[in-house]
Parts: structure tokens; sequence; C-alpha cells
């Protein structure tokens, strides 16, 4: 004791300080907690003083604040003694400097600031709007500059409290791992987001990719606009800024919008790429501020000028997401407050007079340009002392319009430089047009375009006309049905390498089938070139007739061991299938546009596309036209069926009623057996559930032979029967049926129904206290490789539900975060006769040890994809089938 007594000693003034060394760790007594100093002016912020303080007392830490105790010492004295005895600094600032004592330079406020250890983790808050003091303005410009500092702007008292709890647990789940010698991933990390890979170097935009990151690293600038004409590299610039400043956001997410034609789709665009399902409860704008909350994003709108009228949507964005920052590119300026426009300019030219040295010329963007692309059309081609002249014109002629050389240079094959430069020279006055409202670049680019449409075969260009149908990537199987029946077609894969040749169309293998695309601006004059033809309605009638026959191909193929290469054979062509659907549609042909709806039921299933086709059968059954007894009753059905996973929508009983009986009246049986199990989860998730009735109907649909000879659907069915046996408190018959169902899904190779059986197998042997953890990876294993976002939810919560039960609290608060993660993206929960992971929540809450999970959850929340798939699956695991969900992170 007398060894103890002497840590302890008093300074000149009589306050306590600690005197101890400071090696080895400190082994606290039970009633000390983490010490958390709140600095800020007393009167101007005492609304968010309290709020602050009682974020951390949640946490069950210790605030320590300048009005809290008796102060028997002068103030300067009592903050210093606050300050060497606590172990995190909070600062709070709005408006004020705060009092400057008589015989001082500096406020309080700035002292305290001085004081904190270095090493000490500080948490600055800063009040938005403000009009700060010129000496607070000084003191908040030291602070952004200090590195171990973090930085974040607040409106109101919620708003602080929310972000004081959420970075204290973060910091606090960092240091309990570092103290356990294990390495923690990062809260945050530039993870998640489809940004596409560059297909080549970016050339002559150093400055302006220093300039743009520049812009991009501060606040001030949140939406950041790339405007030039068509084929000036907008978006490859973009991309590459978005992939360099990637480690400076939590998200890199990039959102294609050529196809979008209608201003109103945009934030639906936005929300699929961030994986944020619209659900009708809440404004879509809202939905992406809860999901993607406390992130800092760089979200990428690329080719916006055709939808331009929602400008004042991503505005919207900027106050409902205040951590995300906008990179747009567009022909046009959005003209909406906040905008920081960026006009692209073409590639550097080589300078008259000339002819320079091949050295000098090679210095040229543009020329490098051109003789990377010629290359990779011939590998023989160099620029040379001979043609080197003709290069220079040939890019001079362009104006250095990155699409305009690549164009050209494919033509290197077929057209030395000399005589590429004569054609050019003669047909580019021919297609300039005369409007002025459109800028002499844009000109140019079209007329190149054109002048390498005029350089195809007759067939060529027929061909290149018909492809403007097409609103995505598509096979060459489609280009056939399309093409049917015109002379020019007879050697349509001759035709259709002419135009990859020419760099009008680009090629891609997936999964062994050859698929096709093209570039936004020559998309855009093949669409305006087909809308000219005659015949243009009976082509989009013979595109939307082939996705039909796709989907009816292909409907079989989505069970079983097919079921993955199906998947993603649908997925390659979702736009098409899509533009097919809504022109068969528009033209009346509801029964067609229900048939397809039908048949891919489990492709909108597993692919996460529920809502969208929802509203596809609403339209239809709103459309005012008489509708066939099939059609109603597949649209009523489908529409019961995706409310079941909405959390606010209304369960109605009677509309899949109907849909059995439709069905029963035109001797469908299998969509009255579907009909039968939707009716049956309605009756599980209406309040009071009506548990008899819901078993009645399933075992009916159970009993029809078109049921029971589809294994997948057999499987799915009996997984419904075992959840009501659970619910009646019959467990062990209801592991019969999971049992069942997992047997019949392994046998035919389906691993969607397996992910669902295992699921329930997984949640009944928690329940009944012997967790198999090996059962919720194996789902995870399967709903990965099958891009089933939802069932990586329910695998990721059944893990941490194992985690729990077994004692490990930090492993079970970063699994569930990561899984809530994921729920809040989608917008889709568990179906509301689901009975999963709320319980063991609310025992781990009871216990002492309920901050350390709430901050584990926090991490998870904002773990990388790849470290929560190395949490819950292993490093190996985790790799093996890492690369076919790249597109789909969790955070």
């Amino acid at each position: 004791m007398a060894a103890s007594s002497r840590d302890h000693q008093q300074d000149a003034d009589g306050v306590a300080v600690d005197d101890r060394p400071s090696a080895g760790p400190v082994i606290r007594t039970p009633d000390q907690r983490l010490r958390i100093f709140v600095s800020s002016t007393l009167k101007e912020l005492e609304p968010e003083r309290r709020a602050a303080r009682a974020a951390i007392e949640r946490l069950r830490l210790a605030p320590v604040m300048f009005e809290l105790g008796a102060r028997p010492h002068p103030p300067r004295q009592l903050y210093r003694a606050y300050l060497e005895q606590s172990d995190v600094f909070v600062g709070v600032y709005w408006q004020e400097y705060g009092w400057v004592a008589p015989g001082e330079e500096i406020s309080g406020l700035e002292d305290e600031y001085r004081l904190a250890p270095r090493e000490m983790p500080k948490l600055i808050y800063v009040k938005q709007p403000a009009e700060r003091s010129p000496r607070l303005t000084e003191l908040m410009n030291r602070i952004r500059g200090d590195d171990t500092a973090s930085y974040t702007p607040f409106s109101t008292p919620d708003q602080l409290a929310e972000l004081v709890t959420a970075d204290l647990a973060t910091l606090l789940a960092e240091r309990f791992d570092a103290s356990r010698a294990r390495v923690v991933p990062p809260p945050a990390t530039a993870g998640g987001g489809r940004l596409p890979a560059p297909y080549s170097p970016v050339l002559g935009r150093e400055r302006d990719l220093a300039t743009l990151l520049g812009w991009l690293s501060g606040e001030a600038r949140r939406l950041v606009t790339l405007v030039g004409p068509g084929g000036i590299g907008k978006s490859r610039l973009a991309i590459e800024v978005a992939h360099r400043a990637g480690p400076a956001f939590d998200r890199v997410t990039f959102v294609p919008l050529a196809q979008v034609r209608d201003p109103g789709e945009v934030l639906g665009a936005i929300a699929r790429e961030l994986g944020v399902r619209h659900t009708g409860d809440a404004p879509l704008s809202e939905q992406l501020g809860i999901a993607r909350a406390g992130r800092r994003d760089l979200i990428v709108l690329d080719n916006f000028e055709q939808i331009v009228d929602a400008a004042p949507d991503v505005v919207s964005l900027l106050t409902d997401l205040p951590g995300a920052t906008f990179l747009v590119t567009s022909r046009v300026r959005l003209r909406v407050r906040g905008e920081q426009v960026f006009d692209v300019e073409p590639l550097d030219v080589p300078t008259e007079p000339s002819p320079p040295s091949v050295r000098a010329l090679l210095e040229s963007p543009a020329v490098q340009l051109f003789r990377d692309r010629a290359r990779a059309a011939d590998p023989r081609f160099d620029v040379t002392d001979e043609n080197a002249e003709d290069v220079a014109r040939i890019c001079r002629a362009l104006e250095g319009v990155p699409l305009a050389i690549e164009l050209a240079a494919a033509r290197i094959r077929v057209l030395t430089p000399a005589a590429m430069l004569g054609r050019l020279d003669r047909v580019l006055p021919l297609l300039v047009t005369a409007a002025r409202d459109v800028p002499e670049r844009q000109r140019t680019i079209e007329a190149t375009v054109g002048w390498s449409i005029d350089l195809l075969s007759a067939d060529a260009r027929a061909l290149f006309d018909r492809l403007g149908v097409f609103a995505g990537d598509f096979s060459l199987d489609a280009v056939e049905a399309v093409t049917a029946g015109e002379p020019w077609a007879a050697d349509l894969l001759g035709t259709m390498l002419e135009l990859v040749d020419g760099s009008l169309v680009r090629q891609r293998d997936h999964l062994g089938v050859p698929l096709f695309s093209m570039l936004v601006p020559v998309r855009e004059m093949a669409t305006a070139r087909f809308a000219l033809d005659p015949g243009a309605a009976a082509v989009r009638r013979a595109h939307a007739e082939y996705y039909v026959r796709l989907a009816a191909e292909t409907e079989l193929r989505l069970r079983g061991a097919t079921q993955p290469a199906a998947l993603d054979r649908l997925e390659a062509e979702r736009d098409d299938l899509r533009a097919g659907c809504r022109h068969l549609i528009a033209i009346g042909e509801a029964d067609i546009v229900a048939d397809v709806v039908w048949r891919l039921f489990l492709y909108w299933w597993i692919r996460g596309l529920l809502p969208e086709v929802k509203a596809w059968m609403e339209a239809v059954l709103d459309s005012g036209r008489e509708l066939s007894p099939r059609t109603r009753a597949i649209a009523m059905a489908f529409s019961s069926w995706v409310v079941l996973w909405q959390p606010d929508g209304e369960i109605r009983r009677e509309p899949p009623e109907e849909a059995v009986a439709l069905f029963h009246a035109v001797g469908d049986e299998f969509g009255e057996g579907l009909a039968l199990a939707i009716a049956s989860l309605s009756c599980m998730s209406v309040t009071p559930r009506d548990l008899d009735r819901a078993e009645a109907r399933l075992r009916s649909a159970l009993e029809l032979a078109a049921v029971r000879s589809d294994p997948t659907f057999l499987s799915l069915f009996e997984s419904v029967l075992g959840r009501i046996l659970r619910l009646r408190g019959e467990p062990a018959r209801a592991v019969e049926c999971f049992d069942r169902a997992r047997h019949l899904a392994e046998h035919t190779g389906d691993q969607f129904a397996e992910r669902v059986a295992l699921i329930q197998i997984g949640w009944s042997r928690l329940a009944d206290g012997k967790p198999q953890p090996e059962l919720f990876a194996r789902a995870l294993d399967r709903s990965l490789r099958l891009h089933n976002e939802d069932g990586d939810a329910y695998a990721l919560e059944g893990l941490a539900g194992c985690a729990a039960a077994a004692g490990d609290i930090e492993r079970a608060g970063f699994l569930l975060g990561a899984a809530e993660a994921l729920r809040a993206r989608t917008g889709l929960r568990e179906q509301r006769s689901y009975v999963t992971y709320q319980s063991f929540v609310e025992a781990v809450l009871a216990t002492d040890r309920a901050a350390e999970f709430e901050a584990s959850r926090v991490v998870g929340r904002r773990m990388p994809r790849d470290a929560v798939l190395e949490i819950a699956l292993g490093t190996e695991s985790a790799a093996a089938v890492g690369s076919p969900h790249q597109e789909h992170p969790p955070s």
C-alpha cells in the first residue's frame, strides 16, 4: 500500500495528478470508466453539451465536463487537471471563440485544445451553418490541418449525439482490438461500387486530374460537373479521378445513366448502384440518407445530359447525404446551386508549323492516342518519319477529340494515314451541323462518327442502324432476331466483325457467350438513325419477342445446377429485357409481360429486383385495359409476394386468394401452387397470425402434381411448412421439413433452395441451444455465388447469433453490423413471419458487455466487404467466393 500511495502526488495547486510511469498496462479498478473530456463554449452550445453528455453516458462512459463537479480551483487549473485524467478529447464548436481571461492571450476553448496531448484521440464536431468569429475561424483552420484529429460537421443536437455515439463506439472498438494485438479492419475504406476498370491509360490529363483531385479533397465542392461534348473523354476522366480519389472515401460508386430517359428514374438508378431499394414507405432520397448515414461517398453520375431536369434531385441528395460528393459528366451544365463546373477540353494536338521530329510529335497526347489505338488495330503500325506529318494533320483536323481519334485510328488496317487524311478532309465539311446551339467540337464528333459509318460497307451501315434498337449489351442471337429476313444480313457474323473492327461496336466474352456493346455517343447515333427506319415498330416488336423467348428458354435453367449460369445470362442482357417488357406494356401486350414476369420469378427474387417488377405489375393492373384471368392472377400474386418483404407494406389476404381461384379456373396448376404459398405466407405475416389457414394453404400447394414435380419449389415450400410448424411449437416436425428441403436442393444442385433450407436449419439448431455456424457459413457461400444479397444478410445474422451463443461478443457485433448495413442498403427486411436474431441481441444488451457489443456492431456496419467475409468464412473461403460478387459489397 505504501508504494501505491506514492504513485499519486499533488501539484502546487493541490490538484491530484498521476505521476506513475507509463510503461506497462494500466489496471483499472471496477468503478473506473473511460473518461471523455468535452470542450465547448458553455452558453451558445448548451443543448449540444447535453446531447454529447447523453451520448457518452449511453455508452456507459464517463463525461468530463466543466460544469459537472464542484470547482474549488481556478478554471484553468481545473480543466488542465481534467484533461490530464481524460482518455478522449471531444471538441464541439460553433460561432464564438470563448472568453479570454485577463492577462491571457487565448481563450480557454483554444487552451483546452492546445493542452490535449498529441496521442489523445480528438473528435472535433463543428456546427453548421455558422457566422464564426475571426479567432474561431483561425482555430478551425489549424484544427483541419491537425492529422491527429477527426473533423465532422453537424447541424442539430440529435445529429451530434448520433455522431458522438458512432465515433466513440468505433474508436473504442479499435482500441479494444489493438489491446489484444489484433488488426481491426478500418471502419471506413474505399470499398464497393461498380467503378469500371480503365481500358487504356489516361493521356494528357495530368493538369485536369490534379485540379479535380484538389477540388474533391475539401468539403467546399460537393457537386462537380465535367462538361464537354460527346466523345471528349468526360467519362474516362471521371473514372480516373474516381480511382485516384477512392482512398479518401468510404465508397466510390459509378452510376451509368446513358439508358435513363425519364428524370424521375435518376434517384432509382443511384439507389440501385448503391444497393438501396425503394420500399415506398419514405421518399427515396431519405432512404438513401438512412442507408448511407455516416459514410463519405463519392458518387459518379455518368451521362447526365438527357435527364438534366433531374438536377434538383441531385441537389436534394446533397442535403440527405451530407457525406456524399457527386462527380457528374454531362454535355450541358446542371445550372443548380453548389455546382462547380469543369470544362473538359480536347487533347493537346501538335502545333504548327511542321514537320517537327517524330519524338516531338509523340509528346502530343493526341498523337500518342492515335498511335496506341492504331497499334491495337494493327500491331505493325508506328509513327515514322514518312507518316508523322499526316498523323499530326489528322489529329489537328479532329481537334484532339479522343473518340474521333480512336475511330480514325481503327481504320489503319485498310487506310494509310495519307489516304485517311484525304477522305477525312472531303467528308467532314458535309457532316457539320449548322445549328448555332451545338458547340463546334460536338459538330466534329458527330461528323467523325458519321464519317466512320460512311466508311462501312452498305450491309454494315444497315446493320449499324438496326443496332439502335438495343438499350444495353446484346448477343449475336438477339441481333439475328432483329435482322431476320433482311437481305443485307446474309453474312451477319462477318458484318458484325466489320463494325467491331471499325470501333463502332465492342465485343466481350461473357461465360462463353459473345456480347456486344457500343460507346454512348455511337449508340446515340445508332438510336437516332434507327428512329428514322419506317419499319422501326416491327423491329421493336421483334426485339421484345426475342427477350420473351429468352425468358422462356431460361425459365427451367433457373432451377438446379444450371441456376448460376442462367442468372448471369439474364443479368448480362437485363437492360434489353427491361426495355422489351416496357415496350410490350406500352403497346398493351400485358399478357406477354405477365408471363415473362412469372417465368422469371426466381431471377427477380434472387437478384433483388422484386420492387421494380412489382411496379410493372401494378402498372398492368392500373392500365384500365381488360386483362385475361391468368394475367390478373399473376399481377395480384406477384404484388402480394413483394409486399411481404417491404417493412411497411400493407399485407392483405384477399389478393393472393383471388389469384389462387383465377389460376385454378384457367388450369394453371403451378401458378395455383405458387399463389397458395403466397397466401400461406400472408396468413403468417398478418397480425394476428392465422397459422391454421397458413398450414392448410401450404399443404394444398404441396398436394399439387405440378409442385411435387418441381424439386426447387417443392424444396422452398417444405421450408415454408417447416417455418409454420416451428411457429406452432412443433420444432421436431419443423426440422424434418427443413431436412427434406435441404435434401431435395442438394440432390438437384439448386444453390438457392439449399441456401433457404440451411438458414432455417441453422436457426432451429440455434433456438435449441445447439448452434452450428457451419450451416450459416455454407448458406453465405451459396448466396455469394448467386449474388443474392438478402441471403447474405440472413447468413451473417445467423453467424452473429452463433457467435453470441459462444460468448464471442466482438465477432457477433461485427457480423450483425455488416448484416444491418446490407439491410439498410437494400431497403428490404426479412419477412415479418421470420423470428431470427432479435432475441439474442436483446440478451447481449442486457449484460455488462453491451458497450463492447455495440462498439463492434458500429465497426461492422462500416467494415469493407472483404474484411466481413474473412471474419465470416475465413481467409481462404472468402477468397474463393470473392471474385463472383465483387460488384455487391455490404457497405
